[in-house]
């Protein structure tokens, strides 16, 4: 497969990436703003060939695609940080709803016929329905964040490009996934960064956190990632699947498994960001109809997660990459 995906300098990207690699039999490209590997990721550019587009530049867009002429695309590109959506909502949206519609536009004009998979997230969903502790692909949107909001059209557009002008999208709305070379701006990553930095030396053992209370359906981002080529394979065009464990962890379980994967005594200290109380409080997946129609399950125990996440910190002394 010739396989084109937006966001593979990122997080997500750059693990799907490797899985695809890993299978050996694709030819594999992708964009970003400035067309540079992140250090974390220099090893996939003899493999992968990285070009240069603003995701909100249709035109810029539309080269790639001709240049690439992808059978699959994978649109993993845009803005992903819950808690700085409260304090940055408009370049959120922008991100998410203005620059996936300049996807599909460059999409549509570049004639090229591909498969595409727009992930989406659990976080559409908010609370549950009164009565329910999952959430399913038909449960009501509540989107409680800038982020939430923003993700929840964007699915929704991905959806009708589906009507008119008639693209081959599929939606997936991942929960919480977690794993190596994860942005110390979400939970567990930063509490391993700070664990790192403990054992360096360069910081106290104090663990500053947030609000520990939430739960959330946390899977490894290389079980998620091995869903998106499974989709493409499998799912039907229009239809929108859930990726997630189906168990819920509480924040503050992650980090007492963290802290006890330390090699020196730490503690930890809370402080609440008061816009994050409107945050959901609970989020669980029910993947029934991903699994049933791909076969996906997810293999890699939380425990192998964070250990992992905590080993890659190690290697920069919880310093964050440049």
């Amino acid at each position: 497969m010739r396989i084109l995906i937006s966001g593979i300098t990122g997080f997500v990207g750059g693990h799907l990436t490797e899985r695809l690699l890993a299978e050996g039999s694709h030819a594999i490209a992708g964009f970003s703003r400035d067309a540079t590997w992140p250090k974390q990721l220099q090893h996939l550019a003899p493999q992968a060939t990285l070009h240069s587009a603003d995701l909100l530049s249709t035109i810029a867009v539309q080269r790639v695609l001709e240049q690439v002429h992808p059978d699959w695309l994978f649109h993993l590109a845009g803005y992903a940080n819950t808690g700085k959506s409260f304090r940055e909502p408009g370049p959120c949206w922008e991100a998410n709803l203005t620059g996936t519609q300049s996807l599909f536009d460059a999409v549509a004009r570049s004639g090229v016929k591909c498969r595409i998979v727009f992930a989406s997230s659990g976080l559409v969903y908010g609370d549950p329905d009164p009565g329910r502790e999952d959430l399913d692909e038909l449960a009501t949107l509540r989107p409680a964040s800038p982020y939430a909001s923003s993700k929840a059209a964007a699915d929704l557009l991905a959806y009708q490009v589906t009507r008119f002008p008639g693209l081959e999208v599929l939606r997936v709305r991942l929960f919480n996934q977690i794993g190596p070379r994860q942005s110390a701006d979400y939970a567990s990553a930063n509490f391993a960064r700070q664990i790192a930095a403990a054992e360096a030396g360069t910081q106290p053992p104090v663990i500053e956190t947030g609000d520990l209370s939430a739960r959330r359906d946390i899977t490894d981002v290389r079980d998620m990632v091995a869903a998106f080529p499974l989709l493409l394979e499998h799912g039907r065009t229009g239809e929108v699947y859930n990726a997630g464990r189906g168990e819920t962890y509480r924040i503050k379980d992650l980090l007492d498994k963290l802290i006890a994967l330390a090699r020196v005594k730490v503690e930890a200290r809370q402080r609440i960001e008061p816009e994050r109380k409107a945050d959901t409080a609970v989020t669980r997946a029910d993947s029934r109809k991903l699994r049933e129609t791909t076969g996906w399950i997810p293999r890699i125990p939380l425990e192998q997660t964070l250990t992992d996440i905590l080993d890659n910190w190690r290697k920069t002394n919880g310093d964050r990459p440049a």
